[in-house]
Parts: C-alpha cells; sequence; structure tokens
C-alpha cells in the first residue's frame, strides 16, 4: 500500500446489532496530526480498536504503515505509542516500577528518555500512579507512549476532563513530537477547540459513518455561517445548505461553499464556521434526516 499514509482504513465495518460501523474508510497521511472528532458514543473508540487489531472488524481493510494488519500487527506495535481515556497501569505501580516492566515490553525502550520525560512533566518516579490526578495520569501514559521511539501516536481523548492549563501543555508536547517528519498522531476527540490548535487533518464520525474528512483548513474554509431572516430560508439553494437552524432571532445556516453563497447572496451576513459548528450542524442534519426516514416509513 501508499507509504505515504501511516493509516488506511478501507469500507470498515463491524456490527453489534444496536450500533453498526458502516463501511469507514480515511488515511492518515505520514507526518501528520489527524482529528479524528464526534460526539461520544459516534464510533471512535471502536475504530481505534479496530486499527490497533483489539476487536476483530466484520469487514473491511486495515493498513498501518502501510502493511496490512492481518499479516501481523505485533511487530508493527513497536512503532506505535497508545494514549486511551482511561490509564491502563495498575493503581499500585510507581513510575519508576513502570521503566522496569516496559523495558521488557519493548525492545527499543528508552529509560533515560521515560525518566526525562518524568521530570519535564514533574511527575514523582516513586509515588504509587493511583495516587496521580486526572491530568498526571495522563501525562504519565504520554510519556510511555512516547519513550519507546514510536512514530505513531494513537490516542483516544487524552484531553477529556482535564483543565485547559494542562491541556495546553499536553498539546504543546504533542506539536513537539511531530516536528519529526516521520511522527505522526491519530488524535481523537470531541473537544474541537483542541483539534484547531493542532490538527493538520481532520476525519468526522457520526453514528458509525464518516461524514467528513480532509484538510482542516480546507474545510474550515470551505464553511461558513449564512445568517438570514426565516422567511428567506426558502430563498437559499439547497445545494448548499448543510443543516438550517431557525430560532425566535432568525436562521443559522451552515453551507457547505462559503464562497459560491457570499456571490449568490451578497446581501446576506456569511461568518466562519468552526470545527464545533461544523459538528453540531452535521450532526443536527443527520438526526432531521433520520427522523424524516422514519416518519416516512
Amino acid at each position: 500500500m501508499d507509504d505515504s499514509y501511516v493509516i488506511e482504513l478501507k469500507n470498515v465495518k463491524k456490527d453489534y446489532g444496536d450500533f453498526v460501523l458502516d463501511n469507514v474508510s480515511f488515511c492518515v497521511p505520514t507526518g501528520s496530526v489527524c482529528g479524528f472528532i464526534g460526539q461520544n458514543g459516534a464510533g471512535k473508540t471502536t475504530t481505534i480498536q479496530i486499527i490497533l487489531d483489539a476487536i476483530k472488524r466484520d469487514g473491511g481493510e486495515v493498513y498501518v504503515f502501510g502493511k496490512n494488519i492481518d499479516d501481523g500487527m505485533s511487530a508493527l506495535k513497536e512503532d506505535i505509542g497508545v494514549v486511551f481515556d482511561e490509564m491502563g497501569f495498575h493503581d499500585f505501580l510507581t513510575p519508576k516500577q513502570i521503566n522496569t516492566v516496559m523495558k521488557n515490553i519493548y525492545k527499543n525502550w528508552d529509560e533515560d528518555a521515560f525518566f526525562d520525560y518524568l521530570k519535564k512533566f514533574s511527575l514523582p518516579s516513586k509515588k504509587e500512579c493511583g495516587k496521580f490526578s486526572r491530568g498526571m495520569r495522563m501525562k504519565l501514559q504520554i510519556a510511555t507512549a512516547m519513550s519507546h521511539k514510536a512514530k505513531l501516536l494513537i490516542m483516544d481523548e487524552p484531553t477529556s476532563g482535564l483543565d485547559p492549563i494542562v491541556r495546553n501543555e499536553i498539546i504543546q508536547i504533542f506539536r513537539e513530537f511531530v516536528i519529526e517528519e516521520d511522527h505522526s498522531i491519530l488524535l481523537s476527540s470531541h473537544i474541537t477547540t483542541d483539534l484547531e490548535k493542532i490538527a493538520d487533518e481532520v476525519v468526522f464520525i457520526d453514528a458509525g459513518k464518516i461524514v467528513l474528512s480532509g484538510n482542516k483548513d480546507e474545510i474550515i474554509e470551505k464553511h461558513g455561517i449564512l445568517r438570514c431572516k426565516k422567511d428567506e430560508v426558502n430563498e437559499i439553494s439547497k445545494s448548499l445548505i448543510v443543516d438550517v437552524d431557525v430560532s425566535s432571532m432568525g436562521a443559522e445556516i451552515l453551507v457547505n461553499d462559503k464562497k459560491a453563497a457570499s456571490k449568490l447572496y451578497p446581501g446576506m451576513v456569511i461568518d466562519e464556521a468552526g470545527l464545533e459548528q461544523i459538528m453540531i450542524h452535521y450532526v443536527n442534519s443527520s438526526k432531521a434526516i433520520s427522523i424524516s426516514e422514519n416518519s416516512g416509513r
């Protein structure tokens, strides 16, 4: 497969009965930070577990570092650092003891780098990690993930529940990691402000389906919030409309081509749309479609 992509998914399926991951396809370019966004329960964690071969998929193909994970994931994991929302270490372990454990797991474990990260993150080496704050636990996971010379970090909600100061500190760590061209990050999050700061690419999943994917700046540049009176909504071309939110103050419309909308409707205000606004409107749009389909049965 194309080695310009560090991760590539093709028509990946997983059916739990009450939830279906439905033909998920996307790519993460090598050397990029890819923000994987969606509300809780959208399918982010399931997708990540499939990429890591932690759960078996029902269909589709997954490639990591250009290699099919079906041909053997164990060798690939040497180059992958993983950070989950919940800490994977026993509460009674200290970072010093974790270092001993990791030396026996990873061939490329760098003990000096690990203790340097502990100092950098102000983490005590002899304190049980179960007594760490949430922010400290997350930084310990990141220190561990980055200390076996991983080229790819896969992270599931690493900044969720953290205060803005700690979140900003962690984002800076990620920036430093991807300075090296062969380093890449897949960062799952529903905190879109964090992704706006660091992501190069964005993949948006909703209800098990990929709704939107591509370069983050291009997606933000392309979309816009058109504001008009309620009685003017029918004047807007349906091909431009993603979603309409009508209130007593008027109408807010997410358009999928801001430049085209500004040419067609020069008298209307069109504001920039952030990732959070874009995500909310796409979710609302899919809900409206679902309600319409169900009511028509």
